[in-house]
């Protein structure tokens, strides 16, 4: 079963995984050039040394956010579905890469068992405007909690709605939209530094 299914070709496996969970995946096409480009100018590179990454899917994002990494650089990839990370396990063989099988809420206890305290970046591709509100406030603290001072978190939506509780978890929030995408999608940076609301 796991061996079919990392052969298959990413964007089939995207577009099969969507279409058994819109809600879980948000969007039936993976992020566009443009769109990833957009989402990662929000990181400071040259200092990031531990990058999370929420929601890799078939790996878009994540060879995008390698292509930018330093050599000592490490990325934790969280994603829960169990064929992406089968995917990703075999089509990534990028030794800073980890690929996590588990929920962004527990990136605390997992980058701890590994001896790390804090990340520099927090990248997502999660939908969070359409997840259970419980499950999307848990990520955030999550992260605002794991985050270095003045790190980002940097997400995309193809909503506004839930902004309210991402300026209620981090004081300092940017947004941007990039409209060569389908859907086209609004890109938020939220910045670490402030008391997270509890």
């Amino acid at each position: 079963m796991i061996a079919s299914v990392t052969r298959a070709r990413p964007r089939l496996l995207f577009a099969r995984h969507f279409f058994a969970n819109p809600r879980g995946i948000g969007s039936m096409i993976p992020s566009s050039r443009r769109l990833t480009q957009r989402l990662l100018a929000g990181v400071d590179w040259p200092s990031a040394r531990v990058i999370v990454e929420y929601g890799p899917g078939t790996g878009v994002v994540t060879r995008a956010i390698l292509a930018q990494m330093a050599p000592d650089a490490r990325l934790y990839a969280f994603e829960i579905n169990e064929d992406f990370v089968a995917f990703l396990r075999r089509a990534i063989p990028d030794p800073r890469l980890t690929v996590v099988h588990a929920s962004a809420e527990t990136v605390a206890s997992a980058l701890a068992a590994t001896g790390i305290a804090h990340c520099d970046a927090a990248i997502s591709s999660l939908p969070f405007s359409i997840m259970p509100p419980r499950v999307r406030l848990r990520i955030l603290a999550a992260t605002a909690r794991v985050l270095a001072p003045g790190a980002a978190m940097v997400g995309y939506q193809y909503s506004t709605r839930w902004l309210r509780e991402l300026r209620r978890s981090f004081g300092n929030v940017a947004v941007d939209f990039e409209p060569r995408n389908w859907p086209p999608a609004f890109v938020f940076t939220a910045r670490s530094g402030s008391t997270p609301a509890g």
